[in-house]
């Protein structure tokens, strides 16, 4: 599969957790740091995602916002 979003993470699923319609899915991208993707149960299932799969994480926002105190 190719896809034009170039921020691309590769690594692995350490926690699916389903939701009433929608899942947290948490992927270890190296060195202890975490992604955690919104996504709907339906996309968990289709995509067969289960703890210890590897997995790409893409990255397309229109927004990056940073905050400080």
């Amino acid at each position: 599969m190719k896809i034009s979003a170039r921020n691309q993470l590769k690594g692995r699923i350490v926690e699916v957790r389903k939701g009433t319609t929608t899942a947290h899915v948490r992927v270890e991208i190296g060195s202890g740091q975490i992604v955690t993707a919104a996504i709907t149960n339906e996309a968990v299932d289709d995509l067969g995602l289960k703890e210890g799969n590897m997995a790409t994480v893409v990255i397309k926002a229109s927004d990056v916002m940073v905050a400080v105190d």
